[in-house]
């Protein structure tokens, strides 16, 4: 009769061969993007002594440039709210396109997927480039900019909400003859407003600090003066801005987590 007694292991030989792999995968990828750009050591004795020379120019921040920031800052609410709107128009449409389950065809499907894709893989900042050029600078570019950026994020989560709903609703107000329409309205629509609701104040405020840089490409708000006090080391004004967007981002932060909780 046998005395070795049992002993217990989380994963089995196959998943812990398998693991090592990924591991010493990952690593090797590191490495070698390490070793492609040619980044050298950094002395670390160089980076509290760059930090601080950087703050001392900052400080104390230039509290009288504050009334040359308040307007390009309402410009930047703005632009992330009327992106943000002309998002969510633009989302539903394309969610119903790449839902499963409210898609005409497959062809339907993969042009919903496509545009959900294509907005998601192009950064804020390059679409912003590409209005600028369409509309010419200013925040009509940046909001246009904010939109293309936030159909993608708003169309994914929202056509996986339709996929999720209970058709049975939709087939009921069917039998009652209702439109396509009146189909969305009725029978599509309330069962992911919650949804809906939730996923456009979360977008709006991610939109609030994709905002904040959009300047810097010549498309509004307060990444212009941003730029400016950048470029003129202007590091106290520099400072006074960024207190500003932190301050904006905090509140709208909040703002965000207590309507997203009232919707649930």
């Amino acid at each position: 009769m046998s005395t070795e007694q049992p002993s217990w292991e989380r994963f089995d030989r196959r998943r812990r061969l398998g693991r090592f792999i990924a591991v010493l995968t990952a690593a090797v990828v590191v490495i070698a993007s390490w070793q492609f750009m040619d980044i050298g050591v950094v002395d670390p004795n160089t980076v509290p002594r760059e930090i601080a020379d950087l703050l001392t120019r900052m400080y104390p921040p230039d509290v009288a440039y504050t009334p040359q920031i308040i307007g390009p800052l309402i410009e930047t609410i703005h632009i992330a709210a009327l992106g943000t709107v002309g998002a969510l128009v633009l989302s539903i449409p394309v969610a119903l396109l790449a839902a499963e389950n409210t898609t005409p065809n497959a062809a339907t499907f993969w042009l919903g997927k496509l545009i959900v894709t294509v907005s998601r893989s192009v950064n804020t900042i390059i679409w912003a480039l590409i209005f600028v050029v369409t509309f010419g600078s200013g925040p009509l570019a940046g909001a246009v900019a904010i939109a293309f950026r936030s159909v993608g994020f708003l169309g994914k989560l929202l056509g996986e909400e339709i996929e999720e709903i209970d058709f049975g609703q939709v087939e009921a107000v069917r039998a009652t003859g209702a439109s396509s329409l009146q189909l969305l309205l009725y029978g599509i629509l309330p069962q992911v407003k919650p949804a809906l609701i939730g996923l456009a104040i979360y977008r709006w405020d991610i939109n609030i600090r994709d905002s904040t840089v959009l300047g810097f490409v010549g498309a509004g708000g307060i990444g212009v003066q941003l730029f400016q006090s950048v470029n003129a080391f202007a590091w106290q004004s520099t400072a006074m801005i960024l207190l500003i967007i932190l301050g904006v981002v905090v509140v709208t932060e909040g703002l965000s987590a207590y309507t997203r909780g009232l919707v649930r």
